[in-house]
């Protein structure tokens, strides 16, 4: 982004109490509860209404999650076109696109995810449990949508060799390849 773009048009880096992206936050840690209290109901009463529930949490979780992760995708795709974006940067959040209170709290959220997960389905092996490893993925997309719309990201760097380089046939490039 150059010196001359109006700061509005980058995104948001203030989040926590009201800031940008605090929806996002906030539907991962209400997402992140819901799974602990229905695995942890399922693994203490083991009915099959907890069962049911379970599951029902789980694999809404885990395609609250896809859909996040898809639309956070197409949303760093759109900018890598400006930004220079890392999938690192943008699912795992690191790197300093994120701002720290976020980093810690969407991570955090991840871990408890992945702990619960596991620590669930080991106890109850071979049991509906088992659903609750696709969860994780439901903090990954979120995740990736909160770093692809509010993320401060680098400007997108040019190499040297194309700068200036005007390609007419589109192969020229691979010219001296064979």
């Amino acid at each position: 982004m150059s010196a001359t773009e109006p700061e509005k048009a980058r995104p948001d880096h203030a989040a926590g109490s009201g800031g940008a992206g605090e929806h996002i936050v906030l539907l991962d840690t209400v997402g992140t509860i819901a799974f602990t209290v229905t695995a942890v109901l399922e693994v203490v009463l083991f009915r099959h209404w907890t069962q049911v529930v379970g599951v029902t949490v789980a694999l809404a979780l885990f395609a609250i999650g896809c859909a996040a992760f898809l639309a956070g995708y197409a949303r760093a795709v759109q900018r890598s076109r400006t930004d220079e974006i890392a999938v690192t940067g943008l699912f795992l959040l690191m790197g300093p696109a994120v701002p720290s209170p976020v980093k810690l709290r969407l991570g955090l959220l991840l871990a408890v995810q992945v702990v619960v997960a596991l620590v669930t389905a080991g106890l109850r092996t071979f049991t509906p449990l088992a659903f609750g490893v696709l969860v994780p993925v439901f903090g990954l997309g979120l995740n990736g949508l909160w770093a692809a719309r509010h993320g401060r990201f680098p400007p997108r760097r040019v190499p040297p060799s194309a700068a200036g380089h005007h390609s007419e046939g589109g192969m020229e490039q691979n010219a001296g390849h064979g």
